[in-house]
């Protein structure tokens, strides 16, 4: 099957890359350039040949010299891999288009290095793989063949055609066994085959008139590939001569500008026979049905004829095969070979084989710009050429190898007076009719940091009001560098210093990319009234320069501090009073409030009020010294206390203020203010805090009882049940005993009773607290002898089963006694407590 045949053949095809590989891998050395090998259709990536091992190189060398491939044709067939020294194909080479049947075929290639320049050419040689099939250039071949025609006679076939070369192309022809024709085959002076058929067995028409012949076309490759074409033979009425050439080859030479329709050449045949046999016609016998083929022949008069266009840089010569024939079948066949002249139709190609586009301006004159390769496809002096530069330039241009160009610096450049050039590169060639081509680049002049950053100011001022929210910006400092690139781009730094014993970074922070400074801190102005900084600037490059500026940033005071009253000094839990005499007369100084701010400006300007007064028609306050005086005489009428309340208020905005509490006792001796003073209402503060701790002692006391009393209740039930199970059993009896009485050692007691009197009195500060001593002790003994022990079980248990027993009778009792006992226990300590705190009250008030 046709699969079947395509994967035998992508074996073979393997197997013979793989020796290729192993044969023609290796690369030599020869007269100074270096070839290699390598068979055609290899993938991508396929390994060429190891140059840094071949050159003698490290492959160091190769990437600080940024090696590269300088190849002249537009399709790039292999890469350098610089890392590895290694070339490998970068794209599938096709020999049979770029060779046709030029063998052996090879491009050519150089190796650029720079840093120093060096320059390496290099050969690769393509190896023909067996890729293509003999092809036919017709599906079918007819030939007429008169009956006549003697056995032996020969009948040329159409040559099938195979673009692979060597063992590789057309090798063998066959032909499928028949009775009439046997297959020989030819060789050309060229070495090119073809084949003939030869009548093996004379025709006879009126048995046979038409035979089918299959020709098979077979070449050398591994594996074989072949190509069959069928033959239809027509047999023909006698004509016993065939036509003949008057050459066997011929050779004709034309320009490759010339027009179409031009006659290239003309070929004749001769016929022996007469009349109608004799007629003869041409025809091209190697083309294939779609050729694009730049010739067509005159069937009747043998003109060729131009019908394309001819280029001398894509093909050169071209080979014909010509056949002619009479019309009963007998052919003659000859050769044409057409050779293209050149013509100077290509102007010089430049290209900039290394070019960055950039140089530094620090570069040393001869510094090499780029290495530039100039191309003419025509050849002679018509692919001879010139490269000038233009004038006024600091640049010139030098040869160096066949074909490439540096293009050097003359001096040393300046940026700042030159950042580029635009450089144009003339490339003439040495034809009668010179061609000429122009390449126009710009090349950048990169900047060298010789440059400091320059700020527009030397001091910066800035104000910022207290109280500041952290994170607020001051300011923006910005300088300028007259640098390029990294070496302009500018960095803000602030230098460390300190400030009040703390670095300054606690204070603030500057961007570096903008020059914005930030507060970190909330300023207060009356701790710092001005910080001084120093901003540094670094530009980007190495070494980096750098410059600085001072910045000044001046706090400014607001209204943020309430006045302070000095005097008179406002103490809790006492009271001060000033004493005015009833004598005294109009103007009579009480007191002076004194205040302070400790803002500045008109922050600090204070004025006092009077804002309330037990009499306000009695004393003023002086509203810018503080000054409390009385405005009447005091009369007898005028009460003993008298309370001021003096409100301080600043200038600020908004304003802030203070008040003050002046208590004035209007007597005339000190006895009778302490008198009256002692009766001033307590705090209410503590009145409050009192309430609270009685309402919580009293729920604490509830909560015990309550809580004491649900179990005792539980347990006594639990017992008595577990009493009732236990006399109902059949189980040894164990004597039982009330709670809290002894055990059968007649040790235990009842609880002590305790006794006590409160005695209060109408004033809760003299109320007392008298303790009594412990009551009597009730004693109860048990017998501790066993005598009559079980008749005191029977007689208990007996007791236990009535429903009313005594002895239930007294547990209730004691139950009773209990709670009786927990209540009043309880509220004596609650009691307690009242007559503490009471205690406590008086005694403070008493101080």
């Amino acid at each position: 099957s046709s699969a079947q045949q395509q994967r035998e053949r992508e074996w073979w095809i393997g197997v013979f890359l793989l020796l290729s590989h192993l044969c023609f891998s290796l690369g030599e050395v020869l007269d100074g350039q270096i070839r290699y090998s390598v068979p055609e259709e290899m993938r991508k990536g396929v390994f060429v040949g190891d140059v840094a091992k071949d050159l003698g190189l490290d492959v160091r060398r190769l990437v600080a010299g940024r090696a590269r491939l300088v190849i002249d044709d537009e399709i790039k067939y292999v890469t350098l891999n610089p890392n590895k020294g290694h070339i490998v194909v970068d794209e599938r080479i096709d020999r049979e288009k770029l060779c046709a049947k030029k063998s052996p075929c090879s491009f050519s290639l150089e190796i650029v290095l720079e840093d120093p320049l060096e320059l390496f050419p290099i050969t690769i040689e393509v190896q023909d793989v067996n890729d293509h099939a003999p092809v036919f250039p017709k599906k079918e071949i007819h030939l007429d063949i008169s009956e006549s025609t003697a056995v032996g006679t020969a009948f040329l076939l159409d040559s099938a055609s195979d673009p692979d070369v060597g063992i590789n192309s057309l090798q063998s022809y066959a032909l499928k066994a028949n009775e009439h024709f046997i297959l020989k085959q030819r060789a050309r002076p060229d070495g090119s085959k073809y084949a003939e058929i030869v009548l093996h067995k004379a025709l006879d028409r009126e048995k046979q008139s038409e035979h089918a012949l299959v020709l098979s076309a077979v070449d050398g490759g591994e594996p074989q590939m072949s190509g069959t074409v069928k033959i239809q033979v027509s047999v023909l009425d006698a004509n016993d001569n065939a036509p003949v050439f008057t050459q066997r080859l011929y050779k004709a030479s034309v320009l490759e500008n010339v027009l179409r329709g031009a006659i290239i050449l003309r070929v004749s045949a001769v016929d022996a026979d007469q009349g109608y046999n004799g007629n003869v016609t041409y025809y091209f016998t190697h083309l294939e049905e779609d050729s694009s083929f730049p010739f067509e022949i005159n069937p009747f008069t043998g003109e060729i004829k131009l019908t394309g266009e001819l280029d001398y840089e894509l093909l050169s010569s071209y080979e014909i095969n010509i056949q002619e024939k009479d019309p009963w079948g007998l052919v003659g066949h000859s050769k044409l070979i057409i050779d293209i002249l050149d013509v100077n139709d290509n102007s010089p190609v430049i290209t900039m084989a290394s070019y960055s586009g950039k140089i530094s301006e620090d570069s040393p004159p001869g510094t090499v710009v780029a290495l530039i390769s100039v191309q003419d496809k025509d050849s002679g002096k018509n692919g001879q050429v010139r490269v000038a530069i233009e004038e006024n330039l600091p640049f010139s241009i030098k040869s160096t190898l066949r074909n490439y160009y540096t293009l050097v610096t003359e001096q040393i450049l300046d940026r700042e007076i030159n950042s580029k050039y635009n450089i144009t590169l003339t490339a003439v060639d040495e034809a009668f009719q010179a061609l000429s081509s122009k390449k126009s680049f710009v090349l950048e002049i990169t900047d060298v940091n010789d440059n400091a950053p320059a700020f527009g100011q030397n001091v910066y001022t800035t104000h910022v009001m207290e109280n500041n929210s952290p994170g607020v910006t001051l300011l923006q400092v910005q300088a300028t560098d007259p640098d390029q690139g990294q070496n302009a781009h500018l960095s803000y730094f602030l230098v460390e210093n300190e400030i009040n014993g703390n670095p300054v970074s606690k204070y603030f922070s500057i961007k570096p990319e903008s020059g914005t400074i930030q507060s970190l801190y909330s300023f207060d102005y009356e701790q710092t009234k001005e910080f001084r900084l120093q901003v540094k600037a670094v530009d980007g490059g190495s070494p980096p320069l750098s410059s600085n500026t001072t910045v000044i940033i001046k706090v400014q005071d607001q209204n943020d501090n309430p006045p302070q009253v000095l005097y008179p000094v406002q103490t809790a839990g006492s009271v001060v009073a000033e004493m005015v005499p009833r004598s005294a007369d109009v103007g009579y100084l009480v007191t002076k409030v004194v205040a302070v701010d400790v803002d500045s400006g008109q922050n600090a300007w204070l004025s006092y009020k009077l804002q309330k007064a037990t009499d306000r028609a009695l004393f003023e306050v002086g509203s810018q010294n503080g000054e409390i005086r009385t405005v009447r005489q005091v009369t007898e009428k005028d009460l003993l206390k008298q309370r001021l309340t003096v409100i301080v208020e600043d200038n600020g905005q908004p304003s802030r203020s203070a008040t003050v509490i002046v208590n004035v006792a209007v007597a005339d001796s000190f006895p009778e203010v302490l008198s009256e003073f002692s009766d001033f209402p307590h705090d209410k503060d503590y009145n409050d805090n009192l309430t609270f701790y009685l309402v919580l002692a009293l729920a604490v006391v509830s909560f015990l009882f309550i809580t004491c009393l649900v179990v005792i209740i539980s347990v006594k039930i639990y017992r008595w049940k577990q009493s009732r199970i236990l006399y109902h059993s059949s189980l040894p009896v164990i004597p039982y005993y009330p709670p809290r009485y002894s055990d059968t050692l007649g040790t235990g007691t009842l609880p002590h009773t305790y006794n006590y009197e409160v005695c209060r009195t109408t004033d809760s500060r003299k109320s007392d607290c008298k303790f009594g001593r412990a009551g009597s002790q009730n004693v109860l003994i048990m017998d501790p002898s066993s005598t009559g022990t079980m008749q005191r079980m029977q007689s208990e248990k007996s007791i236990l089963d009535e429903p009313d027993s005594p002895l239930e009778v007294t547990n209730y009792m004691q139950i009773i006694f209990i709670f009786v006992f927990l209540f009043f226990s309880l509220w004596g300590i609650y009691i307690f407590f009242l007559l503490g705190l009471d205690c406590k009250w008086s005694c403070w008030t008493a101080k």
